[in-house]
């Protein structure tokens, strides 16, 4: 079951679509709150995604037993707003917005919160989470570790040197405000992921082209070293930076779906053996 909805920020209209698992997977109706994955889109992107990316995983994820929660940032897809207005605080605050909502559903576990997020999405859900102690694990697909070296790259010098001196550039038809470059530079997602407490996996495609697979093994990094948490990274064999065609998309399914189960039975278990 799918429900299109609409979650409201202070400047924003965030279109998102809710899906909730499926007959089998909720076990008939026995379970009352359902473990939550919110999906981050990437830069300029949408909560479709290339190759409908984010629309087949979210019903992958619906047939294991998961709420999945994916929406469009302000400015991009069918939402209100100007991309890149208010920089990348602005988009950690949308994302705080949409899990606020998550929290006002009564089928929610509140206990079991994952943001997954692909690209500028993976910066953002990291930036997020360290922040904000409601999220509890994280899935990172093809994650952004420099934000604004590797949005630079693909936008091109030009486009950057034109919104530092016009205050605005054009990127395929979307408006980027300087103040959106001038924010990728004062944050940085590989220092700040040691905040996170929560369980994180990390998955890279070996032929992505867009965002080097090497900040796989840096954040694995990081993240090894907190005191706490467990960090798993998966490498798709041939996997570009959208994971396109049906091999790549259906091991990344696999991989994360099969890692959020056993996170949540881990949970499960913990939870039984401390009552």
């Amino acid at each position: 079951m799918e429900h299109n909805i609409t979650i409201r920020t202070e400047q924003e209209e965030l279109s998102a679509v809710l899906h909730y698992p499926n007959d089998s997977a909720a076990e008939s109706g026995v379970r009352q709150r359902w473990p939550l994955v919110i999906i981050c889109h990437g830069f300029v992107g949408n909560r479709i995604g290339v190759d409908r990316l984010f629309v087949l995983a979210a019903r992958h994820f619906s047939s294991r037993g998961f709420m999945t929660l994916r929406f469009d940032y302000g400015g991009c897809g069918e939402s209100t707003g100007v991309y890149g207005s208010g920089g990348l605080p602005s988009l950690i605050s949308q994302t705080r917005k949409v899990i606020d909502y998550a929290f006002g559903l009564d089928c929610v576990d509140p206990g079991n919160i994952t943001l997954l997020g692909h690209s500028l999405g993976g910066a953002v859900a990291v930036l997020t989470a360290a922040q904000d102690p409601r999220v509890k694990s994280l899935v990172l697909w093809a994650p952004v570790a420099q934000p604004l070296g590797d949005i630079v790259r693909i936008v091109g010098h030009k486009a950057h040197e034109e919104a530092l001196r016009y205050g605005a550039s054009d990127y395929l038809g979307y408006a980027l405000p300087a103040e959106f470059f001038e924010s990728l530079a004062k944050h940085h997602p590989l220092l700040e992921a040691k905040k996170f407490a929560g369980d994180v996996l990390i998955v890279c495609g070996s032929a992505d082209t867009v965002v080097s697979p090497e900040y796989g093994s840096l954040y694995q990094r990081i993240f090894w070293m907190r005191p706490g948490g467990h960090c798993s990274r998966e490498t798709i064999p041939g996997g570009d930076h959208t994971f396109s065609g049906a091999e790549s998309h259906e091991r990344l399914y696999a991989v994360t779906g099969e890692w959020l189960a056993a996170v949540k039975k881990r949970k499960d278990e913990w939870c039984d053996w401390s009552i």
